[in-house]
C-alpha cells in the first residue's frame, strides 16, 4: 500500500515525505528495509528509528524537532497503535480463492465465490460464509454455522452447530466454539447426574479474536455472547450463558464458570478463575491467578480508575500487600527461638 493510502485509512499527518511511497510491511528498526514502516513511542526509540534502514517512520508529534532527510515521517497521536493497525493492512494475502477438492461441502451452503476452503475441511448444511473468510484445512463447521466477512478460521477449528460469527474475527488453531455447557441436575436419591438441555445458541460478534485451544460453551436455554472486540488467549474456557462485554480481554488459562457476566473494557490475567454467576464490572483488572467467588460482583465502584484487583477473594492490590506484610510480621514474631534464628548473645555454629 502506499502511504497515502494509509493515511485514508487510519488519519495521521505526513509532515515529510513522497504520499506515493509504497510500504510492503512493518518491521522493528535494525530488521527494517526501505520499504518497511517503525514506530517510536520514546526518546530510545526515535533514535533507533531513525538510525534504521526503515523507510517510514510514526511518531508523536512533535517528538523531535528535526527529521533526518530520507525517510517519511508520519505523526499520530498513538503510534504504537498506527503501526499495529498499518500492520493489518499493509500484509499481503496470497490465497486464491476457491474450495480444496478434499474439502466436503454440503449442497445448501452458501460460500462467497469469495471464500477459501482448505483441505478436508468439513462445511454443515445450511452453513453461510462471507466474503474473504479463510477456512484453513481440518476446520469443521456444524450445520447452521454463519460467518461472516474477513474471518480466518485456523486449522482444525470446530464450530459447533448453529454458532453465529461476526466479521473480521479470528479463530486460531484447535479452537472449540459451541460445545455443550457442563450443566447436570443430580438426582438427590440415586446420585446420578443428568445433562440440563444445552441447546441455547453462542454469538460471537465482529473484531473479536480467539486464541489456539481456547473453548466456548453455548447457551443452555438461552445465549452465551462474546461481544465485539474481545481478545482471548490461548487455552482459555468460558462457559454457557456467559456474557463477556466489549474490548475485554482474556489471558491464558482463564476459566469463566457459566452465567458469568464480564464488563466492557475488563482485564482478567491469567489463570484468573470465576465461579459460577459471577460478575466483573466494566473497566475491572484482576491480577494472574485471582478468583471470584460464585455469585459475588466485582466493581471499581468507589476506587480509582486502574485499580488492580488481586488474590482471591479479589480485592485490591495494595490491600493485599498489606495482607501479606502483616502475615510476614507475625510469623516472624511467633517464630520459636533457637528454630530459625540464633538466641541473643549466642555465637551460633562453631
Amino acid at each position: 500500500m502506499t502511504l497515502q493510502e494509509l493515511i485514508e485509512e487510519l488519519g495521521g499527518n505526513l509532515v515529510q515525505g513522497d504520499p506515493e511511497w509504497m510500504v510492503e510491511g512493518v518491521n522493528a528498526p535494525e530488521k527494517a528495509t526501505a520499504f518497511d514502516l517503525a514506530f517510536a513511542d520514546s526518546d530510545a526509540a526515535v533514535t533507533a528509528a531513525f538510525a534504521s534502514n526503515a523507510g517510514v517512520v510514526v511518531l508523536k508529534p512533535g517528538a523531535v524537532k528535526e527529521y533526518p532527510r530520507g525517510k517519511c515521517i508520519i505523526e499520530s497521536d498513538q503510534p504504537k497503535l498506527w503501526f499495529a493497525k498499518a500492520a493489518r493492512l499493509a500484509k499481503k494475502h496470497i490465497h486464491i480463492a476457491g474450495i480444496a477438492h478434499s474439502a466436503v461441502v454440503a449442497p445448501d451452503a452458501k460460500v462467497d465465490p469469495g471464500v477459501v476452503v482448505g483441505p478436508c475441511a468439513v462445511i454443515g448444511s445450511h452453513v453461510t460464509i462471507g466474503d474473504g473468510t479463510l477456512i484453513d484445512a481440518g476446520v469443521v463447521l456444524g450445520d447452521g454455522v454463519k460467518i461472516g466477512e474477513h474471518c480466518h478460521i485456523h486449522p482444525r477449528v470446530v464450530i459447533y452447530p448453529g454458532t453465529t460469527i461476526g466479521t473480521r474475527v479470528v479463530v486460531h488453531a484447535g479452537a472449540v466454539l459451541g460445545a455443550d455447557g457442563f450443566g447436570y441436575v443430580r438426582d438427590s436419591v440415586t446420585g446420578e447426574h443428568t445433562q440440563f438441555p444445552q441447546q441455547g445458541t453462542l454469538t460471537i460478534e465482529d473484531d473479536v479474536e480467539i486464541g489456539a485451544n481456547s473453548t466456548i460453551d453455548r447457551g443452555a436455554l438461552e445465549a452465551t455472547r462474546i461481544r465485539r472486540g474481545v481478545k482471548i488467549d490461548n487455552l482459555v474456557h468460558v462457559g454457557h450463558n456467559c456474557d463477556i462485554g466489549e474490548n475485554v480481554i482474556l489471558v491464558a488459562l482463564t476459566g469463566i464458570s457459566g452465567s458469568c457476566t464480564v464488563g466492557k473494557g475488563a482485564v482478567l490475567a491469567g489463570q484468573v478463575g470465576m465461579g459460577d454467576h459471577a460478575h466483573v464490572g466494566p473497566g475491572v483488572i484482576l491480577g494472574g491467578q485471582s478468583g471470584v467467588f460464585s455469585g459475588k460482583t466485582i466493581t471499581n465502584d468507589g476506587r480509582r480508575p486502574g485499580t488492580v484487583m488481586f488474590g482471591t477473594p479479589a480485592r485490591p492490590l495494595k490491600q493485599v500487600l498489606r495482607e501479606q506484610a502483616v502475615l510476614s510480621k507475625l510469623a516472624n514474631e511467633a517464630r520459636p527461638v533457637g528454630k530459625d534464628k540464633t538466641p541473643e548473645g549466642g555465637d551460633g555454629p562453631g
